[in-house]
């Protein structure tokens, strides 16, 4: 793959700066794709302008200052804390409050700029609708991308070229991989790799609870993290899951032996519905 490039004389904004946001930012910076000047953010919290501010970020406390300034925008809203336990409400809300910010902001928007959004949920047609112009990106990244680790896949506006993709792709290689696919598997998305750091921490916990089996609890909780770790890793060697799972099992071994209870509890089928019913949850909130 060629080096990652991003023209000198590009800026790049953020309306949010939040900790993804921040990650991003400081993701590209330690990648040297492009330089501290060339970023700007824009918070009404001055605590995250000044987290910005120590790695040489400008912040503002106006958006329409980070978009007047900035060729590519990403727009990192994120939901709304403090509300009431519901979370319906609590989707319907951030809808709104995007909604907001991104129509105050169409006076400022032109086909100039590229829009990237990676706030939850919200549509491309939303997001055009609200803006006034098609050159929108969505991105659906996930938590692990806070230690350059993360899993992105974007979708791509109406007017969007080919260099605006490599530009918004080399933003968040920074931070792990990135796919591009159609905006109707985003809910699917969001039922795997969104949720799916989740579904592996409880995976480690459990493995960690092999204390039951006579372990220090540190001892198990390290061998577990670094199992899941290495077992990832050998992906990249490109043979598929099941024969690395066969590589380690022995007939009549220890591994077939934890392999049978695994399947009694229905592992793979219960893995399987995790991600069904995390999408079709994400299918209802994005309708709100």
């Amino acid at each position: 793959m060629a080096a990652a490039t991003w023209p000198e004389a590009l800026t790049l904004g953020f309306i949010g700066a939040g900790r993804m946001a921040e990650s991003i930012s400081r993701g590209v910076l330690r990648s040297g794709l492009i330089l501290p000047s060339q970023i700007r953010t824009a918070d009404p919290s001055s605590d995250r302008r000044d987290a910005f501010a120590s790695f040489g970020v400008t912040g503002f406390q106006s958006n329409s200052q980070v978009v007047d300034k900035s060729d590519v925008i990403v727009l990192a809203v994120k939901p709304q804390i403090g509300l009431p336990n519901l979370v319906n409400l609590r989707m319907m809300s951030h809808h709104l409050q995007v909604r907001k910010v991104v129509m105050d902001l169409k006076p400022h928007f032109s086909k100039e700029k590229l829009l990237v959004s990676i706030a939850a949920g919200i549509k491309l047609k939303d997001l055009q609708e609200w803006a006034g112009f098609g050159r929108l990106i969505r991105v659906m990244p996930n938590t692990p991308a806070l230690i350059g680790e993360g899993a992105s896949v974007m979708c791509l506006g109406e007017t969007v070229t080919k260099d605006d993709e490599e530009l918004a792709a080399n933003l968040f290689r920074a931070v792990g991989k990135v796919w591009t696919a159609d905006e109707k598997y985003f809910d699917a998305v969001t039922g795997l790799s969104g949720s799916g750091p989740a579904y592996i921490y409880l995976a480690i916990e459990a493995l960690a609870d092999g204390v039951a089996a006579g372990l220090p609890r540190d001892l198990a909780l390290g061998l577990a993290s670094q199992t899941v770790l290495g077992a990832a890793g050998m992906l990249n060697t490109g043979r598929h899951p099941g024969q690395l799972k066969d590589d380690v099992t022995s007939p009549g071994g220890t591994t077939i032996a934890g392999i049978q209870e695994l399947e009694k509890g229905a592992f793979c089928g219960t893995l399987m519905n995790a991600v069904i019913a995390a999408t079709q949850r994400s299918r209802e909130l994005s309708q709100t």
